[in-house]
């Protein structure tokens, strides 16, 4: 049984709040827009032309199913006690774990009707069939009996459900078709995505060690992850600039560069603090600004 911390006597309303804007991660469902949005403006530019029907439905599905496994991560990582010291845990925040679990597969639900409604009146079921597996995905990384995010296998499912599966899905919702350029995209949106969640071990390594989750950052430990920053981001812009030089992104691609900074911001950040999880709790929030001006740049480029 699950305590909640909602009715603590000892948790002031200022501070409730703040859990509950932690726990709902609003800056983090960029993650689901960025994919959508990326695939959609390469068919676009390879096109000429934009379903906004499907593009809205697509876009309101993943972000149901990102609630969905937002809310299941919190459900599963309850029942390890992975996230005892979580004090901003959905499930630790209402201690209604079995309801929060209903309401995830309810979002699940949802999202996944959207989906079919676009193969359906495509008469296609590629789309259908790769959020499926993206599902699986996010299923398998912290879902019983697999759990593969314990494994420090995390990263590597994101990857493909957000970069080659995502991109590509938003792109044949569009185009019908495949491009080189939507599979550089979906690379580079890969990557900026599997950052996020690479940077959100530095600040729980001691609770991911006492539950046995080998996370990339208790593998290498922080030092040598925090080394391998930069390179992860230096590969982001060398794709950009080698599909601008290929032709595969307009020249106005190159906009991407202006978070350079953000980059340099995160790499340092996390360099020079790599194991003061204090000073760390909030990095993936510089993550996700990397991953939003990346993908909003990336987009716009490809649509203007």
């Amino acid at each position: 049984m699950v305590k909640s911390l909602v009715d603590s006597p000892e948790l002031s309303p200022k501070t409730s709040r703040k859990l509950w804007m932690a726990a709902i991660k609003l800056p983090m469902y960029s993650v689901a827009i960025v994919p959508i949005a990326t695939g959609t403006a390469i068919a676009y530019r390879d096109t000429g032309a934009i379903n906004w029907s499907i593009f809205l439905t697509f876009l309101v599905s993943a972000i149901l199913i990102l609630v969905w496994e937002n809310l299941c991560n919190d459900v599963f990582d309850a029942e390890t006690g992975i996230d005892v010291n979580k004090a901003h845990s959905v499930v630790n925040l209402t201690g209604k774990k079995n309801v929060i679990f209903a309401i995830a597969n309810i979002c699940l639900l949802a999202g996944i009707s959207g989906v079919l409604a676009i193969s359906w009146l495509q008469q296609d079921l590629f789309v259908v069939s790769a959020i499926a597996i993206c599902c699986f995905l996010g299923y398998i990384y912290q879902g019983p009996p697999f759990r593969l995010g314990y494994q420090g296998l995390g990263e590597i499912l994101c990857f493909f459900a957000f970069g080659p599966l995502g991109v590509s899905a938003a792109y044949y919702s569009q185009a019908k078709s495949w491009s080189v350029g939507s599979l550089a995209a979906a690379i580079i949106v890969g990557i900026i995505t599997s950052l996020i969640l690479f940077c959100s071990h530095f600040n729980q390594v001691a609770d991911d060690l006492a539950a046995g989750k080998k996370s990339p950052v208790v593998r290498l430990g922080t030092k040598r992850s925090a080394q391998l920053l930069p390179w992860l981001c230096g590969v982001i812009y060398a794709i950009t600039i080698a599909a601008i030089i290929c032709n595969f992104f307009p020249i106005w691609t190159a906009i991407v560069l202006v978070s350079l900074p953000i980059a340099w911001n995160l790499c340092t950040f996390i360099g020079e603090n790599h194991d003061q999880a204090d000073l760390l709790l909030n990095c993936r929030f510089i993550a996700v600004a990397l991953h939003f001006v990346v993908g909003s740049g990336l987009s716009i480029s490809l649509i203007f």
